[in-house]
């Protein structure tokens, strides 16, 4: 799975960094998500292979609008690019009265079935690939977390084990390996006696706004990314002062410390953090509050990184 940033700004974007999108990408390269849809999320896909045909879904975390402004833009893209097949959008309640309001009164036709599931009811969303489920946050609207745990895994067979039984490699081998007892010589071969695997399952966590990063605990258990907002340093965020419902470095990268991620991404900063190392206050000011409290592999995303997080669950920036 890769982790393609579209946006990474919070609240307005700049020069250089739009609102909130982030793709999540299959192994094929080809099938992917959306998590948030800022403004302009359709313009910042004009830079990437993605397809909007290819699309499996749409998670909002939030109604605020730097996290979906851009879906009425990208739908009606989608519609004059040729999607026909149907679209299920996973977000809170409100926004699927707001993007019916909004195709009523511009008009906006879709040749494509649009399906909302509402974030607060969801039990879980799955397909054959990924299982997703949703976590409450602590933002000033209601506001959530989704993580994407890998449904299925790769397994490996005991090659070894087969040539020292003498089982000659052929059928017999692809029917274990897919879960399958056989007869051989008489003998049933059980294919949980030939086949393990080596690898945990993937889970990637995407949290929304959130000034309670301790609220993932259970969803971190097992993961081994956790991308979450850094609006602030932790000067700036008691300047701004309570209720802005957003974390600080220190406060998300303690939380990453004290469950044992091995992998952090921090992302949706402040418009007045700049990329100018030289000039504060900047991204590099977050970084380095961040890593004063956290260990681990530690990213600082920007537009249009991408990030790949392979079986081993190792994660690494690609070019």
């Amino acid at each position: 799975m890769d982790l393609l940033f579209l946006g990474t700004s919070s609240g307005t974007p700049t020069k250089v960094r739009n609102v909130t999108g982030l793709a999540l990408i299959e192994d094929t390269c080809r099938a992917w998500y959306l998590v948030d849809c800022g403004e302009a999320t359709q313009h910042q896909l004009l830079h990437t292979r993605l397809s909007l045909n290819d699309l499996q879904a749409i998670f909002i975390t939030h109604v605020h609008g730097d996290h979906c402004y851009g879906l009425p833009g990208l739908l009606a893209s989608a519609g004059m690019s040729g999607r026909r097949k149907p679209l299920q959008i996973i977000a809170p309640t409100g926004i699927a009265g707001w993007m019916a309001s909004t195709r009523e009164l511009t008009r906006l036709h879709l040749p494509f079935e649009l399906q909302f599931l509402a974030t607060e009811s969801l039990t879980g969303w799955k397909n054959n690939n990924w299982v997703v489920t949703a976590v409450p946050l602590s933002h000033r609207v209601p506001s959530f977390g989704y993580s994407f745990s890998e449904a299925t895994l790769e397994p490996k067979l005991d090659t070894e084990r087969l040539t020292l039984q003498g089982i000659p490699q052929g059928p017999l081998w692809g029917q274990l390996k897919k879960g399958m007892d056989v007869v051989h010589a008489g003998k049933l071969l059980k294919s949980s006696d030939y086949v393990c695997y080596p690898h945990k399952p993937r889970r990637i966590v995407v949290g929304g706004d959130n000034d309670r990063p301790e609220l993932l605990t259970e969803a971190c258990r097992e993961a081994q990314v956790l991308v979450h907002e850094s609006t602030y340093t932790s000067d700036t965020a008691s300047k701004v002062g309570a209720g802005m419902g957003h974390s600080a470095a220190a406060s998300v990268a303690r939380f990453a410390q004290s469950v044992g991620l091995p992998h952090l991404l921090l992302t949706h900063f402040s418009a007045r953090y700049g990329s100018d190392a030289s000039q504060s206050p900047s991204i590099e000011d977050l970084r380095r509050e961040a890593r004063e409290h956290y260990q681990g592999s530690l990213f600082l995303a920007e537009d249009f990184a991408r990030y790949r997080l392979d079986k081993t669950g190792q994660l690494s920036r690609v070019s």
